[in-house]
């Protein structure tokens, strides 16, 4: 018999054992060090029983002040994503290593490490000094996020496109802007689409979080609620900002509907989209 005959179908890895041996006992270590214990979880969860029982029902009365918050939310969400989002394109394709020689990409990709590495709530503390309390200081920080986290993807999508379409475009004569805008954009614009109607949800709901450190929305209103212990007060916060977050989805559904899938306001104001999904279905099994 040979020894391939002979072999196991599944190779022990010992390593592999041994890797994950390591990772659990540094897991019990770092619980023993954290006071990480099954007292304090059971004493926790009795509290949370006692805070949410005082959530219930939510007080909508100061509706007013409630519509305020979310109002400016929602426009520091709106305006860094835009200004974030016109600032990545230039970042992304300069990053691109496939574009550019390392000299111009290694520098862009510096900046959007460096927008990356720290927190929202971090950035926006530090704005919050610079130009002092309001919604221009979470403007500014959902910015450097928004440059961060889209300018990388952004570089990512346009390294994995097909060189074949940008050379051809290349042999034409055609200048570098319209290499970009006949080789590059129409490989990588659906997800373009996507990535940005995902940086919109993402800075709806940090807009409500910068607000805790004095960077404007409806974070400095919850935090207020807090204080005053006024739970009630906060469920219906609470309440407002998953309503708001359910509105920026269905925002992204019909975004992405209009650019990715070339359905019209009309189609989807009639439910359009469910109805192709249903055809498209249909085609599978007749297939």
């Amino acid at each position: 018999m040979t020894p391939a005959a002979t072999a196991l179908p599944f190779r022990s890895r010992t390593w592999a054992r041994v890797g994950w041996l390591a990772l659990a006992a540094y897991v019990i270590y770092a619980c023993a060090q954290l006071d990480v214990s099954a007292e304090r979880i059971a004493s926790g969860l009795s509290n949370a029983a006692h805070f949410f029982g005082r959530m219930f029902p939510p007080n909508f009365a100061r509706w007013d002040l409630l519509v305020k918050g979310l109002k400016e939310s929602l426009e520091i969400a709106a305006l860094a994503s835009a200004l974030g989002i016109a600032l990545s394109l230039p970042i992304g394709f300069v990053a691109a290593r496939n574009l550019m020689p390392a000299w111009v990409s290694w520098p862009a990709r510096l900046v959007i490490v460096a927008a990356r590495s720290f927190h929202p709530v971090i950035v926006a503390i530090l704005f919050v000094k610079a130009v002092g309390f309001g919604a221009l200081a979470g403007i500014l920080a959902l910015t450097v996020a928004s440059i961060g986290f889209i300018g990388k993807l952004f570089a990512e999508a346009i390294e994995e496109i097909s060189l074949k379409q940008v050379e051809a475009v290349r042999a034409t004569g055609a200048p570098f802007m319209s290499v970009i805008g006949f080789g590059v954009l129409p490989q990588v614009f659906a997800r373009f689409i996507g990535f940005c109607t995902y940086q919109l949800d993402s800075n709806l709901r940090n807009s409500t979080m910068v607000g805790i450190v004095g960077a404007g929305g409806i974070g400095g209103t919850l935090f207020a609620a807090f204080q005053r212990f006024d739970y009630d007060y906060v469920c219906a916060i609470l309440i407002s900002i998953i309503a708001l977050i359910m509105a920026g989805e269905v925002l992204a559904m019909g975004v992405r509907g209009i650019f990715i899938d070339g359905l019209s306001l009309a189609d989807l104001f009639r439910g359009r989209v469910g109805r192709l999904a249903a055809q498209g279905e249909r085609h599978l099994e007749d297939d």
